[in-house]
């Protein structure tokens, strides 16, 4: 029922788009072939004007040479015998009389004016638009000079039937090209949906194919499977972090359980029981439960930092006292252990979370100095090259293979010879999350010998 609705939805969303794109289509044809209707027209106009207004000065040259009844001459000449069957003239004299000319009646307003005039003229084909000039002459009559628009009327005819034509062959032609398009987007988007219904049914490894073309189909293709690959990754993750609790929480919480039947035991033989025996497996079992709980929170605490986000509002934060703390705090231990701690800071500010990046100071600290020799150094460098601030804290221990470098990074994960000392392998993986977290970085590296760690942390974090 859900897949119907999915398609009808779709092919409703194609057939709207088909819609639109032939309504473009004929909306542009339509600008278009106006725009065009009106330049060809103006330009018709423009050369019947520039005609009509030469054939007027003609006339009025020959008024001015011959006289009025020169004028009247030519004008009967022409109307008996016109080398122009659209030119017509008229002479109205200066009392609206009709002097010569082909007209028998001439409209009120042609007979006394100086300026362009537009008239109905009836004859045996029909009713013709006539365009003309008035010219007032020195004697106060008035010449009229013309064209019948016949071929203009014939042109704008057959400009009228053309684009009815093209109008409809433009119509099927935008309806064609629109259901093209709206096939090929409900294909592409069809794929899409098939893909994302099959992931969420459980084939998380199929991804949208990619064609490289950088077209918004091609970048939201990257977007999901970019998103599907972080989807499986944190499912890995989850996946892993219950392997790693089984595997790695079975050990205490037996040697928990033992100590509490040992005590149970002893305590059932009374005369051997003491209480120094006694504080001593409490101690051991309150100790193992501590380990536990420390365990538990540092997994919270990883989960709330990876949900967080980067954000521009963050305070602002002075990388080198929370440095120099961390460093003070551990100090006692380094002696402890004939290390040698080195801190080299410069003064450096970021927006973020003092008390995450305290940890992730510490966390490194504490790494570094659990496997570092005695008798060797701890350094720790803090600078700022003007886009980001860079912590970088090396030690000359036993270091960690290239091959295992990524994967420490993981929950829970810790190498076979480092299993049996304190920790719960979670605080790379807070400093992974934190260093995300605030928009950063972390790459391991070859202390030749020993282990540097690189922390980047960026100046500015975007929203």
């Amino acid at each position: 029922m859900n897949r119907l609705i999915a398609l009808l939805s779709a092919r409703s969303t194609s057939a709207r788009l088909a819609l639109a794109i032939a309504g473009l289509f004929l909306l542009s044809y339509l600008l278009l072939g106006a725009g065009m209707y009106y330049a060809v027209s103006q330009i018709f106009a423009q050369d019947l004007h520039e005609v009509i207004r030469l054939d007027s000065a003609d006339l009025v040259e020959m008024y001015h040479d011959s006289g009025h009844a020169g004028l009247m001459t030519e004008i009967s000449e022409r109307t008996a015998s016109p080398d122009d069957d659209n030119a017509v003239y008229a002479l109205v004299g200066p009392h609206g009389r009709l002097l010569a000319g082909q007209f028998a009646t001439l409209p009120d307003y042609v007979r006394n004016g100086d300026n362009w005039v537009e008239f109905d003229e009836r004859n045996a084909s029909g009713v013709v638009r006539v365009v003309a000039k008035l010219q007032k002459l020195g004697d106060g009559s008035t010449l009229l000079t013309g064209r019948r628009s016949h071929n203009q009327e014939r042109f704008e005819a057959l400009v009228r039937r053309t684009s009815l034509f093209a109008l409809l062959a433009a119509a099927g032609l935008g309806g064609l090209i629109g259901w093209i398009t709206a096939r090929w987007v409900a294909h592409r988007l069809e794929s899409t949906y098939d893909i994302t219904r099959r992931v969420g049914a459980g084939e998380l490894a199929l991804r949208i194919p990619e064609d490289d073309s950088d077209d918004s189909f091609d970048r939201l293709a990257k977007r999901i499977n970019a998103m599907l690959d972080r989807i499986q990754e944190l499912l890995d993750g989850v996946r892993h972090v219950t392997d790693h609790i089984a595997h790695d929480l079975r050990t205490p919480l037996t040697r928990l359980r033992n100590r509490l039947e040992e005590m149970r035991t002893e305590h059932g033989r009374a005369e051997q029981f003491t209480s120094e025996l006694f504080a001593t497996e409490l101690d051991a079992a309150t100790a193992e439960t501590d380990q536990l709980l420390a365990t538990f929170s540092a997994l919270l605490r990883l989960t709330r930092i990876e949900a967080q986000t980067a954000g521009a509002n963050d305070p602002e934060v002075a990388m080198q006292p929370l440095a120099l703390d961390a460093v003070e705090l551990y100090a006692p231990i380094a002696s402890e252990g004939g290390i040698v701690l080195d801190a080299q800071t410069v003064p450096c500010t970021l927006r973020g979370d003092a008390d995450q990046l305290f940890q992730l100071v510490a966390n490194l600290l504490d790494n570094a100095l659990k496997y570092a020799m005695r008798g060797t150094r701890v350094t720790l460098h803090l600078y700022d090259d003007g886009d980001a601030i860079f912590l970088i804290i090396g030690d000359h221990g036993a270091g960690i293979p290239a091959v295992d470098r990524e994967r420490v990074f993981d929950r829970f994960v810790r190498l076979e010879e480092h299993r049996g000392s304190q920790g719960s392998g979670l605080g790379l993986s807070l400093v992974r999350a934190i260093a995300h977290r605030h928009g950063g970085s972390v790459a391991l590296e070859d202390n030749s010998p020993g282990l540097r760690v690189r922390v980047r942390l960026p100046r500015a974090v975007a929203n």
